[in-house]
């Protein structure tokens, strides 16, 4: 087994916002596309074998939540510039830049929707 983890979803309130708001932090376009007849906003992915995930329209069973599964998003080499980004793009810091020993360094955020969402890089 390569990844424990193959596909994660965010649920959001407001869909534009959030996708508004994910594009902005990590600086990557999140691309809204309509799969199995659903509007899904996807992460960027490199190849069939890495690992995403993509933020949920309202009204699909899931709802955000500060206490629920945390997901950490890939910072690798710019999570100080992924969280100077944060407030100016309508989430929270939570837990600023920690080191996690040989793991490298993990950061909580709130996002727009009310997810609490990990970052995390080893450089």
């Amino acid at each position: 087994m390569k990844n424990v983890i193959t596909w994660f979803d965010i649920p959001t309130e407001d869909f534009d916002r959030a996708v508004k708001f994910y594009s902005d932090i990590l600086g990557n376009e999140i691309r809204v596309d309509t799969f199995m007849g659903r509007k899904l906003g996807f992460f960027p992915m490199e190849g069939m074998e890495g690992v995403s995930g993509d933020l949920v329209p309202p009204g699909l069973g899931n709802k955000p939540s500060a206490n629920g599964t945390r997901v950490y998003l890939s910072c690798e080499g710019i999570i100080d510039e992924v969280i100077g980004r944060i407030e100016k793009s309508g989430g929270k810091i939570v837990n600023p830049k920690t080191k996690i020993g040989d793991m490298g360094w993990i950061a909580m955020i709130m996002d727009t929707e009310g997810n609490m969402v990990g970052l995390h890089s080893f450089k």
